[in-house]
């Protein structure tokens, strides 16, 4: 083992938190580490929409690839950021104790959501809240957002947007939550999948950083986490397919909600499941199951049918 384990992280002041946050439990531990910043694809490029980027691990795809040339020797990410599967040689070595994994309304305003005025811009970044947006206000004008967490409060400030839809746990951790003009319960706002929650990631056969890492593992979270992650696995999306889930432990066992989108908002379709927290991954893979039986699959399939229209297999 180095004198310091290296925590490979993203350079946002969101992700410097996230990594801090594990560097400060780790030397809680007795364990001293040190931080190095990788810049990502998803960090480049950020005059282009997600949905529009393609691809999975846009902002982990680096720190992996550090990852496995051994550069570092853990990496820190958003969960939600977090493909559900992993490179050959990588594995999800910890999760962390979730912050508020719903999402909040910023509006210059004050005004809460149904108090806007029609045809006020909101904006957000997320096909996911973008179509469940739809589904609360037809009459609002949803334009895309991108950028670190504190790049979209000076954007919404500067006048480029009447509201922002973030997740709260950002601004919680950033010390903005004050900023906060109304939070979506995850009945009308399912948020993202593993949202609020940081992942640590490991080399496969880093046997010994594995044991490590139980001092930062939260295994209630790791539960919830695990029945999103396998709905999502289930239905094979990414971000440019609108997809959310949330699960949380209640007494009687782990209750899970869901949801499958088009990008229109014109057809949607969600579910609920319940089950015992032992059966977390069945629980979700059960759930994505329903949904396709009951319209998901056709959802997911005119989107893929779309995309091979656009990029048409061969093509330059």
């Amino acid at each position: 083992m180095p004198e310091k384990l290296r925590i490979g992280t993203r350079g946002s002041p969101l992700a410097l938190w996230q990594a801090n946050h594990v560097r400060q439990l780790l030397e809680g531990a007795g364990i001293a580490s040190e931080l190095e910043v990788i810049r990502t694809s998803g960090d480049k490029l950020t005059n282009v929409p997600l949905a529009e980027m393609g691809g999975k691990g846009l902002f982990t795809k680096e720190i992996e690839e550090a990852l496995l040339a051994r550069r570092i020797d853990l990496a820190v990410h958003s969960l939600k950021d977090l493909p559900t599967q992993l490179p050959s040689g990588l594995l999800l070595g910890g999760i962390t104790r979730r912050e508020d994994p719903r999402d909040a309304l910023v509006s210059r305003s004050r005004q809460p959501l149904a108090e806007l005025p029609s045809g006020v811009a909101i904006g957000t970044s997320s096909l996911r809240r973008q179509v469940q947006l739809k589904r609360l206000r037809t009459d609002l004008v949803i334009k895309p957002l991108r950028g670190n967490l504190d790049t979209r409060l000076r954007k919404l400030d500067s006048g480029q947007y009447d509201a922002i839809v973030v997740a709260v746990a950002g601004l919680k951790r950033l010390g903005a939550f004050e900023r906060v003009t109304q939070v979506f319960e995850p009945e009308e706002m399912i948020p993202a999948i593993g949202q609020g929650a940081l992942a640590i990631e490991l080399r496969a056969d880093d046997t010994r950083m594995r044991s490590l890492l139980s001092v930062v593992h939260h295994r209630d979270t790791a539960t919830a986490t695990t029945a999103e992650r396998a709905f999502l696995q289930r239905l094979g999306g990414g971000c440019q397919v609108p997809i959310a889930a949330h699960a949380r432990l209640r007494d009687d066992g782990l209750y899970l909600i869901g949801l499958v989108a088009n990008p229109e908002a014109s057809a949607l379709v969600r579910g609920a499941r319940a089950g015992p927290e032992e059966e977390a991954a069945a629980l979700g893979t059960a759930l994505a199951e329903e949904l396709l039986a009951r319209g998901a699959a056709e959802i997911l399939a005119a989107f893929q049918r779309q995309v091979t229209n656009v990029h048409p297999p061969g093509a330059a």
